[in-house]
């Protein structure tokens, strides 16, 4: 029984202690831009012809490094355009390539800033609707306007980044 008491008090102690660990770094969400953040505009959406080339260009990164992944190429609204699962790619991922590419198609931004704000506590990004914080949803702009998204899953955040990119260089010069 004293070994339960010694713990606890000790518990108890720790928990009446002012705190010494450093705050976590809050961003500056007062702070009014003088510019709407990330206003790229939406232009017409990309062909199916090249949201396929845009899925090539992804799994072939992907199968250069032997990385097994599914690649989701959409319209800027979000819908899914082009599609490709390679052999062995988790399953579970072929809903997040598509999630991944929506919400960069429909927020205008890299999935992995969604991710980079999560990490730096701005948990208040999990109430948005569709969003998801995980690396490997990029927009597509040419001409200075989004014609649609790529969504890449099935390995690390890292590595569906790698092949995300590669696609994304089709559309992204």
């Amino acid at each position: 029984m004293k070994r339960l008491v010694l713990p606890l008090a000790a518990l108890a102690m720790l928990a009446s202690a002012p705190a010494f660990a450093q705050p976590s770094p809050t961003p500056a969400l007062d702070v009014i831009p003088q510019a709407m953040p990330f206003d790229v505009p939406y232009g017409t959406s990309i062909t199916l012809e090249r949201a396929q080339q845009v899925v090539a260009a992804a799994m072939a990164e992907a199968k250069k490094r032997n990385w097994k992944m599914n690649v989701s190429v959409v319209d800027p609204n979000g819908d899914l355009l082009a599609f490709g699962r390679m052999d062995g790619a988790q399953l579970a991922s072929v809903e997040i390539s598509q999630h991944k590419a929506r919400t960069a198609a429909r927020y205008r931004r890299n999935t992995k800033l969604f991710e980079n704000g999560m990490q730096g506590g701005m948990v208040y990004q999990l109430t948005l609707d569709g969003v998801i914080g995980s690396r490997g949803g990029i927009p597509l702009v040419e001409g200075g306007k989004i014609i649609g998204a790529i969504g890449v899953s099935g390995g690390a955040g890292s590595q569906d980044e790698v092949c995300a990119n590669a696609g994304a260089a089709v559309i992204n010069k």
